[in-house]
C-alpha cells in the first residue's frame, strides 16, 4: 500500500468495520462500543488480513480523546455534582481506592511491581461515562435519584482521573517507570513544576478563556453561518487542547476538558454541543477502534485466568464495594443495586490512563491487553447486569430478613414524617416531586386539592417542607414509605416518576390497600404505557404523544381554527389513537 493512502485506508477501514461490527452488536442487543473495539481487533496487526496503520490510528485516537474530554467538560455540571455530593464524592473516592487495592494485589500475585499494580488498579477503578449515560438514557433513569447519583459518582471519578493524568508523569520514576523527556529527576521539584503549570493554565482559562471564548462564539453566531459556528467550536476544542500541551506542558485531555468547561459558560453551549456531536461521535468511534487495534487476542488463550480475575474485580469487586458504600448512606435496596450495576464496567478513561502508563513504562503490554479484554467483556455484560438487578430487587424485597441485612429498617431511615397531615382524606398523592411533579402540585394547590408528595431527594423534601408542603422522604415502592401518605384514604395517585418499573410497583401497592384509588402515570414509550396499564394505571400520559397533540393544536389555531374547534379535533384523535403510531 502506498504511504500516501495509509491515512485514508486506516480511516475507511476503521469506520467501515466499526459500522459492521457495531451493527452486529446492536442486533445482538449489545452496546455498540463492543462492536467498535472488536472492529479494531479485526483491523489490528495481531489478526490476519488487512491491517491498519497503528501509529496513524493512535494519532486519530488523540483527536478522539480531545473531543471526548471536550464533551465531558461541556456537560460538566457543578450543580448536578453538588446535589448528590454527600454520597457521590466519598462513594467514588472509597470505591476507587478499593478497586485500586484489588488491582494491586492481583498484579502483585502475577509478579508485577507495586507501581505497575497501582496504575493497573487505577485503570480498573474508573467506569465508562459513555456506557453509563447510554444505559441510563435507555432506561429513562437520568432524571431519577438513582441516575443523578450514578452520574455524580462518574463526574467525581472523571475529575480524579484527570488529576491522575496530570500527576502520573511527575511520579513515574518513584513508581518504577521512566520520566518523560526533559523532566527533572527531583520528585518534589517535578511535582511543584507540574502543579504550577496546571495552575497557570487554569488561571488563564478562568480569567481569559471564560470571557474570550463565549465572546468569540457570540460574534460568530451573529454571522448566521452554521458552518462558521461549527468550525469555531472545533477550533476552540482542538486549539485549546494543543495550546495547553505546547505552552503549559499539560495533556491534550486536560486542555480539552477545560475547553469544554469554558464553552459551557456560554449561552450558546447547547448549540456548541449539538454541532460538535457528529465529530465527537466519529472520532470517538476511531478512538475505540484504535484501542481494539492494540489488543492481542492471544491473551485470551495465554492468560484466561488473569482475564477472569480482572473481570471479577471490575464486575464483582467494584459492584460489591459500591453496594456497601450506598448501603452505609441508608439508600433503598433498588438504589444500591442500580449504582452497583452502573459501575460494573470500564471504558474510555481506563484506555487513556493505560496508554499513558504504557508510554511511561509503568504498565506492561500484557496489562493493556487485560484491560481491553475486561472492557469488552464488562461492557457486553452490562445489559445482563441490569436485567439481573431488576429481578433481584423484588426478590430481596419479598424476603424481610435478607432485606434487613442489606438495608436499614424503615423506622431507622432518615425519612420525614407527615404525622401532622394524618387527617387528610380524599387527597391526592404525587410520586416524585421534580419538575413534572412540582408543576402538578402547584396546579392542585391552586385548585384547592389537598395532596401529599413523596420524593427520594432529601434536600428537595426539606426545602418543600419548609414551605409548608406535606412531603414524605424515601422510596415509594416501600410499603412503609407509601403508607405515610395514607393511600387507603386517598382519591388519586399521580406517578410523576420517570421510572415505569417503580411506578408499576407503587400503583399495585396503592391499589392493594385502596382498590378504588384512581392512578395516573407518565411514560416515555408505548411499551412503558402498556406495562403501567397492566399494573393498574387508569390513565397513562405518554410524553411524546401529548407533545404531538400540543403542537397539532397550535398548528390548527395558527391555520385559522378557533380554540374550541382545534381542541375538539385533537381530542377526537386522542381518543382514536390510544398509543403512538409504531413508526413514531
Amino acid at each position: 500500500m502506498s504511504h500516501d493512502t495509509a491515512l485514508i485506508a486506516t480511516i475507511a477501514g476503521g469506520i467501515g468495520l466499526a459500522f459492521v461490527f457495531g451493527l452486529l452488536a446492536t442486533r445482538l442487543r449489545l452496546p455498540p462500543l463492543v462492536g467498535y473495539i472488536l472492529a479494531g481487533v479485526a483491523l489490528g496487526p495481531a489478526t490476519p488480513g488487512f491491517a491498519g496503520d497503528v501509529h496513524l490510528a493512535q494519532q486519530l485516537a488523540e483527536v478522539g480523546v480531545i473531543l471526548l474530554m471536550f464533551g465531558v467538560g461541556l456537560h460538566f455540571s457543578v450543580g448536578d455534582l453538588l446535589a448528590v455530593r454527600k454520597i457521590a464524592i466519598p462513594g467514588a473516592i472509597v470505591q476507587i481506592s478499593i478497586a485500586t487495592l484489588l488491582g494491586m494485589v492481583a498484579a502483585r500475585l502475577w509478579g508485577w511491581s507495586w507501581g505497575s499494580g497501582f496504575v493497573f488498579g487505577l485503570c480498573l477503578s474508573v467506569a465508562s461515562t459513555v456506557v453509563l449515560l447510554r444505559a441510563m438514557e435507555s432506561r429513562n433513569m437520568l432524571e431519577t435519584l438513582d441516575g443523578r447519583i450514578a452520574v455524580g459518582w462518574l463526574i467525581v471519578e472523571d475529575l480524579i482521573t484527570v488529576l491522575v493524568l496530570v500527576i502520573l508523569p511527575a511520579i513515574a520514576v518513584p513508581l518504577g517507570g521512566k520520566s518523560p523527556a526533559g523532566a527533572s529527576t527531583n520528585l518534589a521539584l517535578t511535582l511543584v513544576v507540574t502543579l504550577a503549570k496546571v495552575g497557570a493554565f487554569a488561571a488563564v482559562m478562568y480569567f481569559v478563556g471564560r470571557r474570550l471564548v463565549p465572546w468569540v462564539l457570540e460574534r460568530v453566531a451573529r454571522t448566521g453561518s452554521r458552518e462558521m459556528f461549527t468550525l469555531a467550536v472545533l477550533a476552540i476544542a482542538l486549539g485549546i487542547a494543543f495550546g495547553a500541551a505546547a505552552l503549559f506542558g499539560v495533556s491534550f485531555a486536560l486542555g480539552a476538558f477545560f475547553a469544554g468547561i469554558v464553552v459551557n459558560t456560554s449561552d450558546l453551549s447547547h448549540e456548541a454541543a449539538e454541532d460538535a456531536l457528529p465529530f465527537q461521535d466519529a472520532f470517538s468511534v476511531l478512538f475505540f477502534v484504535s484501542v481494539g487495534m492494540l489488543l492481542d487476542p492471544v491473551v485470551f488463550i495465554h492468560r484466561p485466568l488473569h482475564i477472569i480475575e480482572v473481570v471479577a474485580i471490575v464486575m464483582l469487586g467494584k459492584s460489591l464495594a459500591a453496594f456497601l458504600i450506598v448501603a452505609v448512606f441508608h439508600y433503598p435496596i433498588r438504589t444500591e443495586l442500580t449504582i452497583s450495576a452502573s459501575l460494573a464496567q470500564i471504558g474510555e478513561f481506563s484506555f487513556i490512563l493505560a496508554a499513558l502508563a504504557l508510554s511511561l513504562g509503568l504498565l506492561p503490554r500484557e496489562g493493556q491487553n487485560l484491560i481491553v479484554a475486561a472492557a469488552i467483556i464488562s461492557i457486553a455484560l452490562q445489559p445482563v447486569t441490569f436485567w439481573f438487578t431488576d429481578r433481584l430487587a423484588p426478590w430481596i424485597e419479598r424476603h424481610p430478613r435478607l432485606r434487613a441485612l442489606l438495608e436499614r429498617k424503615a423506622a431507622e431511615l432518615p425519612e420525614i414524617s407527615v404525622a401532622e397531615h394524618e387527617g387528610l382524606h380524599d387527597h391526592a398523592i404525587i410520586i416524585g416531586y421534580g419538575h413534572v411533579g412540582r408543576a402538578i402540585g402547584e396546579i392542585l394547590e391552586r385548585s384547592g386539592v389537598p395532596f401529599v408528595a413523596i420524593d427520594d431527594h432529601r434536600d428537595r423534601v426539606v426545602e418543600q417542607r419548609e414551605r409548608g408542603q406535606a412531603m414524605v422522604y424515601g422510596d415509594a415502592t416501600r410499603p412503609s414509605v407509601l403508607g405515610q401518605a395514607h393511600p387507603e384514604s386517598a382519591r388519586l395517585l399521580v406517578a410523576a416518576t420517570p421510572d415505569p418499573f417503580k411506578a408499576g410497583v407503587i400503583i399495585e401497592r396503592a391499589r392493594a390497600v385502596n382498590p378504588s384509588i384512581k392512578c395516573v402515570a407518565r411514560a416515555h414509550s408505548n411499551e412503558a404505557q402498556r406495562y403501567l396499564e397492566q399494573h393498574g394505571a387508569d390513565v397513562v400520559v405518554v410524553g411524546e404523544r401529548e407533545l404531538a397533540f400540543g403542537l397539532a393544536f397550535e398548528a390548527l389555531v395558527h391555520l385559522g381554527r378557533d380554540d374550541q374547534s382545534a381542541d375538539r379535533v385533537v381530542d377526537e384523535f386522542r381518543r382514536a389513537t390510544p398509543v403512538m403510531p409504531a413508526h413514531a
